[in-house]
């Protein structure tokens, strides 16, 4: 078996994009106006987006919560698995952030399926508390605050909503126990919490596309 390196995994990466993810005009343009207004360049990968649309599709979500909206790329595709009467409520703690976002649905034709929350997810969350139960939720956000997020995902959700948690792998560093980077350790804490809390059954997976080395958690609320 060869050793993986990065211009291998991104060619990988590349040919598996191009062979089963279509994206077009909208979520391209997503993608530049985050940049040309200077957003870090940390939406998931096209494979990612087409994942979370899939997993959409195939639990039947009608609501959607996302954390972490950034320019609206996961949005988009989050928005578009839904039937016609979806929701999507998602959060974003950067008003200049939640600008480009709203622009970008709008012009790809889910704004009216997408309502944008503007603050910090800790601030925000308990705001939908009494609200319908989300039926799947993405957690993208300051990984520091992933343990608060989780503990949110299971109460706004219900048995059988899915969880998926964006950057567990952390080029690998999530493994080091002696790690001092307050972010690797909040993904250390979700991941944890994940096995432990008897509100979630879970699962992990690393992987190796567009955006370098990386994972994604998914978990059940039982």
């Amino acid at each position: 078996m060869n050793t993986p390196t990065p211009d291998g995994w991104r060619r990988v990466d590349a040919y598996l994009a191009s062979t089963l993810v279509e994206e077009d005009a909208a979520l391209r343009r997503a993608v530049a106006d985050q940049d040309a207004a200077g957003l870090p360049s940390i939406e998931v990968a096209p494979l990612n987006g087409k994942l979370l649309n899939l997993l959409v599709r195939i639990c039947g979500a009608r609501r959607v919560l996302e954390i972490g909206t950034l320019g609206a790329y996961s949005t988009i595709w989050l928005a578009r698995a839904l039937p016609a009467d979806g929701h999507v409520v998602t959060i974003e703690a950067e008003p200049r952030n939640a600008h480009v976002a709203r622009v970008n649905v709008d012009r790809a034709g889910v704004g009216d399926r997408v309502e944008i929350r503007v603050g910090r997810g800790a601030e925000v969350l308990p705001d939908l508390e009494g609200s319908e139960p989300f039926d799947l939720v993405f957690i993208d956000a300051d990984k520091e605050s992933n343990t608060i997020y989780l503990d949110w995902a299971a109460r706004l959700g219900r048995p059988g909503t899915v969880v998926v948690v964006d950057n567990i792998g952390r080029s690998g560093a999530v493994a080091n126990p002696a790690t001092e980077d307050p972010q690797i350790i909040g993904v250390q804490r979700g991941l944890e919490m994940l096995a432990r809390d008897p509100r979630f059954d879970a699962t992990a997976l690393q992987t190796l596309d567009a955006k370098g080395w990386d994972g994604v958690a998914i978990a059940l609320v039982v």
